[in-house]
């Protein structure tokens, strides 16, 4: 365990971390991880960008006890909710499953890597919650953040990234390592997962490509689905498991790659056209591994008249299911009419991302 002998308390302030959205490559990051002892899975591919909302939250150090409250979207107030910040007591509230059972196991890495720290956290969301956003991933990363600026500790980026993805996990989540990369906010990323090595390749776009995030207003069960699509690995036979691991793996790969090349050249229409190809290359070799992911409330928004003249093309966000949908908009008019119907047809919420050279 490192020990600081002087750690440096910062004053009050504010952090944002934005959600993270997964264009391309949901599922192949916790897919990628198994060639750490099974080599012959396909190299997992990704392509993310950050959401323009986010998790923000005034800091402020405090001795050895953890002081949490959050407002969220929709206005309810959680909390305050206080843990002795001792490895014991934090561990117990991350394994609860409480509200902020991620922020007690992001609290407890950092106890037993320096050592116990407190922290008062006053949280604020403008991102859907279990959408496939990541907010948990956006909170946790900026619960590791606020304990590196208020007590000196020093971490780069993929330290706080560590740290986030180590304490969602002490929390039970089954997250791979992509959700965590909102630590490095809004521009776009690729992601290669080799075992336990992930590569971060930053990207620009040559020129605007304009989403909408569709809020489906529905529920799924996000442990039941990486739980089912974890059975077909990492060698699990039959014709099942097997289609799993080339949608996730090879196919995945192939598409990803063209996406890359769409978004560096502002190309809305191909990548467009790569979503609607990606969701049917998973609808057929990867959601029938678990009923969460027929996703008829995903299927709808995108077969809808308005989509279908409005939009490039589009797929799912984040696990799949009937979470959200996201679309590629032909243009910025486009997009406010497309975000008009579907809300007043469907009753979903819309929500704008506009992907910008950088």
């Amino acid at each position: 365990m490192l020990q600081l002998s002087s750690p440096i308390m910062q004053p009050s302030r504010m952090l944002f971390v934005p959600g993270r959205l997964c264009l391309f490559g949901e599922h192949s990051d916790w897919a990628g991880a198994y060639r750490s002892t099974h080599p012959q899975i396909a190299v997992g591919h990704c392509l993310v960008v950050g959401t323009d909302q986010g998790v923000s939250a005034d800091f402020e150090a405090r001795d050895r006890v953890i002081e949490l409250t959050s407002t969220l979207p929709d206005g309810r107030r959680i909390g305050p909710q206080r843990i002795e910040a001792e490895p014991s007591a934090l561990r117990r509230a991350a394994e609860a499953g409480g509200f902020f059972s991620y922020a007690a196991g992001v609290a407890l890495e950092i106890a037993e890597r320096f050592g116990p720290r407190g922290l008062a956290l006053e949280l604020r969301a403008d991102l859907p919650i279990r959408r496939g956003l990541s907010s948990s991933a956006a909170l946790s990363v900026l619960v590791a953040r606020a304990f590196g600026r208020a007590h000196g500790l020093a971490l780069t980026v993929r330290e706080e990234m560590e740290i986030a993805y180590a304490g969602e996990r002490r929390a039970g989540s089954e997250c791979g390592r992509m959700d965590q990369i909102c630590a490095f906010g809004r521009r776009p990323t690729y992601l290669r997962f080799d075992g336990e090595r992930m590569d971060i390749e930053p990207l620009s776009a040559r020129s605007e490509i304009q989403l909408l995030v569709v809020d489906l207003r529905r529920g799924k069960d996000t442990r039941k689905i990486l739980a089912d699509l974890n059975r077909c690995f990492p060698d699990v036979s039959g014709p099942l498991a097997e289609a799993v691991r080339e949608g996730l793996g090879r196919r995945n790969a192939e598409i990803a790659a063209r996406a890359r090349g769409a978004l560096v050249d502002g190309n809305g229409p191909a990548l467009g056209r790569l979503m609607t190809e990606a969701q049917s290359v998973f609808d057929r070799l990867v959601a029938p591994a678990c009923p969460e992911l027929r996703a008829p409330r995903l299927h709808e928004v995108l077969a809808h008249a308005a989509a279908l003249d409005l939009a490039w093309g589009g797929k799912g966000v984040g696990s799949q299911g009937d979470g959200c949908a996201q679309l590629v908009a032909r243009s910025p008019v486009a997009r406010a009419e497309l975000a008009r119907r579907l809300e007043q047809e469907l009753d979903v919420g819309c929500l704008p991302l506009t992907i910008r050279p950088s």
